[in-house]
């Protein structure tokens, strides 16, 4: 990548921060199996348990930590046999993926989940309600969407949920290390969403006996070796320092106001929203159109979930939101990390204002 190329795309994945880096390179010598007897894997096993109470440690956590390979990992370990679970529309596609029989809760305009059955701002089929008459149901929702940076508010949530019996998983892919984490009885998250290296991530549980044990490693509940170096790396990723994101909240507002002086709009703009997510509507101007001439422009920025940024569907987030097809489709995301600068969101504002005002003059 030239070294003039300006990379807001953060959202779907962000740089491995010198920290990182460095345990990672480190770890590479601890290169034995930390499930052998040998010196070697005692070696790696302490290492392991080391960076498992310094995760914990820096998320304040007090339960357990099963390493995994990503967030999706985690979802489905906790989602295994599952009979009974209830989503919202707004979720990540790999919470949709696994769930597709469970029950839709409803979002208002700006994403947030209902916690009361009310009418829907959004398509219909989901009833927007937490029942208190069942029970031993699984919720899952997202801490912030990786869309549009809502925060659901799940402490809220969770206080209801707890009493009907049932149990949270919160998806903290966007919000682990930046974010207190929210009062779930499950949270999944993924290093390389928070300056770790990809392909290592963590379900964290309440107690072991939240999910089915499958034998393997992680105290028998899940298969494979862990990945030490990815391990450490996510571990001291967590551990470095937090302060940029008092910048990212400050550059994210000077940006939602350039947006709205070019004539654009902030989505869900009196949500609650994490610092480093914006989600940016340009009237008239597909976000296809908008992307490929930022591209152009040296600026890497994405439509919607990378996950799903190949498809040429409308983003079923915005439509359950209550926008339209139309609209939802002229819909950009400019997400922010620890590498992002002030001369970075500025310089995005001005080709973003150019190509509007290029539309205006049309």
């Amino acid at each position: 990548m030239a070294d003039d190329r300006i990379y807001l795309d953060h959202a779907a994945t962000t740089p491995m921060r010198p920290e990182a880096k460095a345990a990672m390179a480190a770890a590479m010598d601890i290169w034995a199996n930390p499930s052998s007897p040998h010196a070697e894997g005692r070696a790696a096993k302490a290492a392991l348990q080391d960076a498992r109470a310094r995760i914990k440690a820096a998320l304040g956590w007090e339960g357990e930590v099963i390493f995994t390979s990503c967030a999706s990992e985690g979802l489905a370990l906790a989602l295994r046999r599952r009979e009974r679970v209830v989503t919202s529309p707004v979720e990540h596609d790999a919470v949709l993926r696994l769930t597709p029989k469970a029950e839709r809760l409803n979002v208002d305009s700006r994403g947030v989940v209902l916690l009361r059955k009310q009418e829907s701002s959004g398509s219909g089929g989901e009833t927007g309600l937490l029942r208190s008459q069942e029970h031993n149901e699984l919720y899952v929702v997202q801490h912030a969407n990786n869309e549009t940076g809502v925060i659901q508010p799940l402490d809220e949530i969770a206080a209801v949920i707890r009493g009907t019996g049932g149990l949270l998983l919160a998806d903290c892919a966007q919000t682990a290390g930046k974010l207190p984490l929210p009062k779930a009885d499950m949270i999944v998250l993924s290093a390389h969403k928070l300056g770790g290296p990809p392909g290592v991530g963590a379900l964290l549980v309440r107690e072991y006996g939240l999910v089915d044990a499958v034998g393997g490693q992680e105290h028998g509940y899940r298969p494979g070796t862990e990945n030490v170096p990815g391990i450490l790396a996510m571990a001291a990723a967590l551990e470095a320092r937090k302060d940029w994101l008092e910048e990212a909240a400050r550059l994210r507002a000077a940006l939602d106001e350039r947006v709205v002086e070019a004539g654009g709009v902030v989505i869900a703009a009196d949500a609650p929203r994490i610092p480093t997510i914006g989600a940016y509507r340009m009237p008239g101007v597909p976000a296809l159109a908008q992307l490929i001439q930022l591209d152009a422009a040296g600026i890497s920025v994405s439509a919607g979930s990378a996950c799903s940024s190949g498809s040429l569907k409308p983003s079923r987030v915005l439509l359950a939101m209550g926008m339209s097809e139309e609209t939802a489709r002229e819909v950009v995301r400019v997400s922010f990390g620890w590498s992002t600068t002030e001369a970075d969101v500025l310089r995005f504002a001005e080709a973003w204002a150019e190509m509007a005002a290029r539309k205006r003059a049309a």
